[in-house]
């Protein structure tokens, strides 16, 4: 049955809540019609139809610009759920727990960083190794990492791994206060302790940037970005295996609880990777515990590696970071449940507002901002795929209001990671890179890898290859139509000149 769609008004669309008997609200897409087209290739739009599903939903289920199939939830969706009675969901969280992004910025300018490029990019692999499995700089034992799940980028700079100003300006200040390591079972400890401070695989990198386009002068000058041509570093990563494991214990422990429930039973029967359980539930509520201390746990594993940012830059350019300015301009989660209080018809409502693939965009005035942004509203980081632009955008009152403050966190997949790989190789990809003036720092594979086992001939640099920017929408299109819909305003693009993965 083809999915009807009604426009409400450019790159915004709704699925009536009529479609489908199982809908409790309808279903919002916001999309430019090209991002759309992508969308109905796979199953974007019935994931997000089956999201109006969850007891508790209000408003609508939505999709940002950048949505693609994911697991349960699209990857760029979004769901508020009360919080009193509604559920909660792994699957509308993700895998990978507070995945996120900061933007860091500089006074230095590129013709000063291009000579150390090479010597940076080294030195930045070192301090923070990239790829599945490795092991960070700090060594917790089991009671810091208890203080660590507890304490986030506090933490972190309570012993020495950070400036006081990085935390206000990171979301929710770095730290979730609902945490609770005793939540977390075992295994996922023993894989999380040794990997603060790293990037992991996939889609996570670092790179360095230069401001390439201003947009809105005096928005970007509030967060610090003056001109063209001004360094700036952009850090994704998140959880890492420890998230994962956390995840995947609590999907297992829901999908048995839920069996016991008709109203819950009937939504594993729609969908199963939909598993979800009350707040109300002490099932819930342990797993909503245990998801903030995974995200203070990533929220300190960004924090760390902007310090060890700030000492490879001090140790190679041969200045104080104080000096260069080597300064937090913002971090922000992108797979996340958070409580918050929202306007709904009127009446103000505490909920569950789940962020998979998406970020939140708070505008100007909300008191939920730090200090420094108020006046200006949140700094809304969109990143490129390799070799594309990263963008900086700002929260919007029609956002706050529609998407409960959200919006698209990146350039979203299209292509598969297997179909990349049969596609391109890593090394054609650094060649095309190195002719753009971008230099790429990355691991190399085992022959032991066990992507071999899909049939795809071995290949040292398979990381970039699963992640060529072809594999992705544009950034430019996802970025124009957040702006076309109202739901972030762009203020500067930047380009890389650096890029490490795992």
């Amino acid at each position: 049955m083809e999915i009807p769609l009604n426009k409400i008004r450019d790159d915004v669309w709704e699925v009536p809540q009529t479609f489908k008997e199982y809908m409790r609200v309808p279903a919002r897409i916001y999309a430019a019609e090209t991002l759309l087209a992508k969308m109905k290739k796979d199953l974007t739009l019935q994931q997000t139809i089956n999201v109006a599903s969850l007891p508790g939903i209000v408003k609508y289920s939505m999709v940002m610009p950048d949505g693609h199939q994911g697991y349960g939830f699209p990857i760029g969706g979004v769901a508020a759920t009360d919080f009193e009675t509604g559920v909660i969901s792994p699957g509308g969280v993700g895998y990978d727990i507070n995945c996120g992004v900061r933007l860091i910025r500089t006074n230095l300018k590129e013709e000063e960083v291009r000579p150390h490029l090479k010597e940076l990019l080294d030195g930045l692999f070192e301090y923070i190794p990239a790829g599945l499995g490795l092991s960070g700089k700090v060594k917790l034992t089991d009671n810091q990492l208890d203080e660590v799940l507890l304490g986030g980028s506090e933490w972190c700079i309570e012993n020495g791994y950070g400036w006081e100003e990085d935390a206000e300006r990171t979301e929710e200040g770095g730290r979730l206060k609902a945490a609770n390591p005793a939540r977390i079972d075992m295994k996922s400890r023993k894989r999380g302790a040794p990997q603060l401070g790293t990037l992991g695989s996939g889609n996570h990198f670092l790179e360095v940037q230069v401001v390439d386009e201003i947009f809105d002068e005096e928005t970007a000058k509030a967060f610090g970005i003056e001109e063209p041509g001004q360094v700036t570093v952009l850090i994704h990563t998140g959880g890492r295996g420890f998230s994962h494991g956390v995840c995947t214990y609590y999907l297992r422990t829901f999908e048995r609880e839920m069996n016991k429930d008709p109203t819950l039973a009937r939504i594993l029967k729609l969908e199963r990777e939909l598993a979800c359980a009350y707040l109300s539930s002490d099932t819930g509520m342990d797993y909503f515990e245990a998801m903030c201390a995974c995200a203070n746990y990533a929220f300190a594993n960004r924090q760390l590696a902007t310090h060890w940012v700030r000492k490879v830059f001090e140790d190679v350019i041969r200045r104080k970071a104080e000096e260069m300015e080597i300064q937090l301009v913002y971090d922000i989660a992108h797979n996340i449940a958070k409580e918050e209080e929202h306007d709904v018809e009127g009446k103000r409502m505490k909920l569950c507002v789940h962020r998979k693939g998406a970020t939140r965009a708070f505008p100007a005035g909300d008191e939920r901002l730090p200090q420094v942004y108020r006046a200006v509203g949140q700094p809304v980081l969109i990143p490129g795929s390799m070799g594309t632009r990263s963008f900086l955008a700002v929260g919007t009152e029609v956002a706050k209001y529609e998407t409960f403050g959200s919006c698209a966190h990146g350039s979203g997949r299209e292509m598969s990671r297997t179909a990349a790989m049969r596609k391109y190789r890593g090394n054609e990809v650094i060649a095309e890179l190195n002719r753009r003036g971008i230099m790429v720092k990355a691991r190399e594979r085992s022959k032991r890898d066990v992507r071999r086992k899909r049939g795809i001939p071995f290949d040292r640099y398979g990381e970039l290859a699963e992640e060529v920017s072809a594999a992705y929408k544009d950034p430019e299109v996802v970025v124009r139509s957040c702006e076309v819909s109202g739901i972030a305003r762009k203020v500067a693009a930047f380009r890389p000149i650096g890029v490490i993965k795992g």
